[in-house]
């Protein structure tokens, strides 16, 4: 008995389409990264070791040179990471120094006038000022109380 494992034209179409279907709701769930991070090198690198031909492993200026480089990337996170928090602090002590004071912000056309009642939030603080929530990033000035009477 001769059995053909050769496909016709027809099984080759309905079968490029389910390989089509499945490969598309595959990537579907998936979202390209475009930058790589510390965890991506670490993987590079235990791949790299992993892999390496045993009569000629990797020459050790290479190894220190990627070990160099993966400090170097730790540390510029390490240092967002630092900066994104002092500008939060920084933000919040400005809106600190401004409570009790009167102070003016622009929102579009409009010119608001008040003193500043509360302070809330932490990395991006608000100042209540007639009864309303702005933004720090809003205040345009800021006056001692004297020079609001003159």
């Amino acid at each position: 008995m001769d059995i053909s494992t050769a496909m016709d034209s027809a099984d080759k179409a309905r079968t490029q389409m389910q390989v089509d279907l499945l490969n598309k709701t595959i990537d579907s769930g998936r979202k390209a990264k475009q930058e790589l991070d510390k965890d991506d090198f670490l993987k590079i690198l235990l791949t790299q070791l992993t892999h390496q031909d045993p009569t000629e492993p990797m020459k050790d200026k290479e190894f220190i040179a990627q070990m160099a480089q993966f400090s170097t990337l730790e540390q510029m996170t390490n240092m967002a990471s630092s900066f994104t928090q002092l500008s939060g602090v920084m933000a919040s002590a400005k809106a600190m120094n401004t409570l009790g004071h009167q102070v003016e912000i622009i929102r579009g056309d409009q010119v608001i006038r008040g003193t500043v009642e509360a302070v809330s939030g932490r990395d991006f603080p608000q100042v209540l000022v007639n009864g309303i929530y702005y933004g720090v990033d809003e205040i345009e000035k800021v006056m001692r109380q004297e020079d609001m009477n003159i």
